[in-house]
């Protein structure tokens, strides 16, 4: 099978209902699988599913088990030679399925692959990042970042009209060579959400696949739906903060993670008591 795709869905059945159709209706030309994992959504999702996408694989969780724990249950049930980790509220637009998959097929060394991404009203989306340095936690730490825009980690140099090698993509759409991911291993589950495509994406790296940005195929991301359901700031940045400890311990050394654990609290504090418009 040439694609697998999965789908880890909590309480977007709008979303994902339009996402499905629009799969469907833009896959010309592949022989593909749709595996969707539903995270206790409890919205009605599976029975929407199996009402108007009945040949899609339905895993249904009783519990959120998160990102990367759920995307290694789809895994395990997939069959393509690629494998397409997409978010719920995205939306095609036309054949970029078909164009990523061929442009894989073309260079074995891309790992990860990701495509532009579009706002609702076909704006660009930023969607590339490079690897975060030490400095650039601490200022996100210190909510400093709203002052002194991190331009080398959040790539505000980045042009996104030209394909090239890239360090990290946005999850959102996230396209695996699956004999680049038996070497480098799966999702890390040690992470419930945050942070694990950037850890994947640093593993391939370091397996030496390359991280690939293609402008030549470009998708609808409406952005973030699951977790703005949750409302609670601290649960988001608590979810944030422990993502990004376990980051750092795996690729950035003991001392740079001692030094973050320590600050994590005047994180959290200010996760609290900051303005809104700089937490």
């Amino acid at each position: 099978m040439d694609l697998s795709v999965i789908i880890v869905s909590w309480r977007v059945k709008e979303l994902l209902f339009e996402c499905l159709k629009s799969l469907y209706q833009h896959a010309n030309g592949l022989d593909f699988e749709v595996i969707v994992i539903d995270n206790d959504s409890g919205d009605g999702t599976v029975e929407m599913i199996q009402e108007n996408f009945p040949q899609v694989k339905i895993i249904a969780s009783q519990i959120n088990l998160g990102f990367a724990k759920a995307n290694n249950l789809g895994l395990r049930q997939a069959s393509g030679r690629y494998l397409l980790f997409l978010n719920p509220d995205t939306k095609f637009l036309d054949n970029a399925l078909l164009n990523c998959v061929r442009k894989m097929e073309n260079d074995g060394q891309i790992g990860v692959l990701g495509c532009k991404l579009l706002n609702h009203d076909l704006s660009l989306q930023p969607s590339v990042r490079r690897f975060p340095s030490v400095a650039d936690h601490l200022l996100m730490i210190f909510k400093l970042h709203h002052l002194l825009p991190l331009k080398n980690y959040f790539a505000l140099d980045f042009n996104y009209q030209h394909s090239q090698q890239i360090d990290q993509v946005m999850g959102a759409f996230f396209m695996v060579n699956r004999s680049a991911l038996v070497k480098t291993g799966n999702w890390d589950e040690g992470y419930y959400l945050l942070f694990e495509e950037v850890d994947l994406c640093r593993r391939m790296i370091n397996q030496g696949f390359k991280v690939y940005y293609y402008a030549e195929a470009a998708v609808v991301h409406y952005g973030g739906q699951s977790f703005k359901r949750e409302a609670f700031n601290l649960k988001k940045q608590w979810i944030f903060s422990q993502s990004r400890l376990r980051y750092v311990k795996k690729h950035q050394g003991l001392y740079a993670y001692l030094l973050i654990l320590l600050l994590t609290p005047i994180s959290l504090l200010f996760s609290v008591f900051a303005p809104k418009n700089v937490r």
